[in-house]
């Protein structure tokens, strides 16, 4: 591109403005930056790779060279992390938090303290605020997880729960109900 003019200061930066109304300003360690003909589009280039953009929506991306990582910043206040490794990372206003990682795993933080997990295979995991969690298979079984118990749901509508003493309990659709202690000692069983 054509240069109009060039500038030297006495701080040792050096400005050029091109034909088409962009402006290059060249800092002493290495920086540049370049503002576009409209004056809103801005690319500074750090002297250690670093570079950030902003564009005229005033939308901010910065590429951090070290990390290969790319940090968007949007208007609305998304805030958008790219790794290297393909991991993403979007930071919504609100405080919610969506993490896609390399597999397609997807892991959502919602502001309230819950946590929501999808993995690839379909199997989605739901955990409270108060440590519980729900995982629902890609089969249609279910499980639910306390302090006190785990219990599985199987889709004939047979449910197995463990308690935290160890002791099973399985309640079949037909209505049947068997009881095992923690050593797996049947200990009830009401065969119909």
């Amino acid at each position: 591109e054509e240069i109009e003019r060039e500038t030297a200061y006495p701080d040792g930066k050096v400005e050029k403005v091109l034909k088409n109304g962009s402006h290059l300003i060249f800092f002493p360690n290495g920086t540049w930056k370049k503002v576009g003909s409209d004056g809103k589009t801005i690319t500074i280039t750090f002297f250690n790779g670093d570079v950030k953009q902003v564009m005229p929506d005033q939308t901010i991306i910065y590429y951090y060279a070290d990390a290969k990582t790319t940090h968007t910043t949007y208007s609305d206040g998304l805030e958008v992390l790219q790794f290297s490794n393909g991991q993403i990372e979007k930071h919504y206003p609100d405080g919610k938090k969506e993490i896609t990682f390399p597999d397609q795993t997807i892991k959502n933080l919602f502001t309230d303290g819950q946590e929501e997990s999808i993995f690839p295979d379909g199997t989605i995991v739901r955990i409270q605020r108060d440590g519980s969690k729900t995982i629902e298979f890609n089969n249609g079984q279910r499980e639910l997880h306390t302090l006190q118990f785990k219990r599985r749901e199987y889709p004939d509508g047979t449910v197995k729960t463990v308690y935290a003493n160890g002791q099973q309990e399985t309640k079949y659709v037909s209505g049947r109900v068997r009881v095992k202690d923690k050593d797996g000692n049947i200990i009830m069983d009401t065969k119909l």
